[in-house]
């Protein structure tokens, strides 16, 4: 038998199709509709309606636009619920610009070290290959949101508006990218000449004051102080003068990070351990991007935990499977592509994570759940996509979808069980950058 396909194989291949029932009459639908069209299930559309038994209050839908600031905003909208309360504005609003702005900044210091220390490395060394193509880009995690707000703090989206780049940022990334992965070429040459570690360190600063220059072209110039202005929604005036970043945070976002905890579920990897992704932090100080892993159950357990208490969550899915952007609803049984061509395409989470058919790709805020009889039914989801899609932006997300494509989800951690904290109190096992998790 030989490794290339033969005429012979090719014949036997046409003959299968041709017993195939059907299978002119799929090959059309196909053909002239697309693989989706044609494999799309209605009859799931009977589970889809907007009710809920549990909902958190909140305000309108926010729209991140054509960026991967999906991290963050999903963060500031858990965050702004409870001031929105206090302040008596329902569709309060932070600043993503501003955490924006200091985030492209730290990631390109982050990256500068990273070649420093990796100066050595051969060319086609795999980690060094690894963080020259991650770059700087505008992903992220919980964790990282956590570590800039408590450094940088946050500003009402009045005081620091978005602009057109950062609604749009694959220019800026591409520019941006460009320009610290040519200081990342002239930094392994001066490891070459025997230049010290702070020599390298001072070429670093000079062309952080470039990439400071790029941002502030781009964002704007972030505060130092400002006033906080505002009528409230019985259109009663405040304001609240020369205010710092950081004093508006401590003054009315009453959070402690260190309160919370990220639990995964990744299959693939051994339950009730503690990981790190250190490769995806990118402040020194701060909050770290790692998890617990557990069960789904017990993930879903704390998730409903929270929201019985009035908070939203925090959590990270593999968006594209299974969804219908269009109507918001993200359901395992939306598209029945295995029916369409005949095959096996069931794979199990754990064997999606190690073939990297599944990612942690989107995060979301859930705001509500439908409980039957105590079991999870659906999901009522904040996304931040504006609100054209789903009903006014809220998506639905059937149970069955929560177990086969979310990955993480960041609770407060009274509402995690003894065992999940004290997992977390343990040293974590560090994760190689290229892991399914990452």
């Amino acid at each position: 038998m030989t490794k290339d396909l033969t005429n012979a194989d090719l014949e036997n291949f046409q003959s299968a199709y041709e017993k195939t029932p059907c299978a002119d009459v799929i090959a059309r639908a196909v053909q002239e509709n697309g693989v989706t069209a044609a494999s799309k299930n209605f009859a799931a559309k009977a589970n889809h309606d907007h009710v809920f038994s549990v909902e958190v209050e909140t305000g309108k839908i926010t729209n991140q636009k054509k960026s991967g600031r999906c991290w963050l905003f999903s963060t500031l909208n858990t965050l702004r619920q409870q001031v929105a309360k206090d302040l008596k504005v329902k569709d309060f609003e932070f600043s993503q610009n501003y955490d924006s702005f200091y985030d492209r900044l730290e990631k390109a210091n982050m990256f500068y070290e990273k070649m420093i220390r990796l100066a050595e490395r051969n060319d086609d060394d795999r980690e060094y290959l690894f963080e020259l193509d991650w770059g700087d880009e505008d992903g992220g995690q919980f964790a990282n949101a956590a570590a800039l707000i408590n450094k940088y703090g946050l500003v009402p989206k009045s005081v620091m508006p978005e602009t057109f780049v950062s609604e749009n940022t694959s220019e800026l990334n591409d520019v941006l990218n460009l320009k610290i992965k040519k200081d990342a070429l002239e930094i392994r040459k001066m490891k070459k000449a025997g230049r010290t570690e702070e020599e390298m360190r001072a070429f670093k600063l000079e062309k952080m004051k470039e990439v400071y220059r790029m941002l502030v072209y781009a964002f704007g110039k972030p505060p130092v102080k400002f006033d906080f202005e505002y009528r409230d929604d019985d259109n009663q005036y405040h304001i609240d003068r020369n205010l710092t970043p950081k004093e508006f945070f401590d003054k009315y976002v009453h959070v402690d990070f260190s309160d919370y905890i990220d639990l995964t579920n990744a299959p693939d990897h051994e339950m009730y351990k503690h990981y790190s992704l250190s490769n995806q932090d990118y402040l020194f100080e701060g909050e770290h991007v790692t998890y617990v892993n557990v069960p789904i159950e017990e993930l879903k357990a704390a998730v409903i935990a929270q929201l019985k208490s009035g908070k939203a969550v925090w959590f990270g899915c593999d968006v594209s499977k299974d969804m219908d952007r269009e109507n918001g609803v993200l359901d395992t049984d939306l598209f029945k592509k295995g029916e369409l061509f005949d095959i096996d395409l069931n794979l199990d989470k754990a064997g999606r994570l190690a073939t990297r058919v599944g990612e942690c790709s989107h995060a979301m805020a859930i705001t509500g759940v439908d409980l039957v009889d105590d079991k999870p039914v659906k999901w009522k989801v904040e996304n931040s996509w504006g609100e054209k899609n789903g009903n006014k932006g809220y998506f639905i997300m059937t149970d069955a979808w929560f177990d086969a494509y979310v990955y993480q989800a960041v609770v407060l951690k009274q509402f995690a069980t003894d065992k999940q904290k004290e997992i977390a109190q343990t040293k974590p096992e560090p994760l190689k950058p290229w892991d399914s998790l990452g």
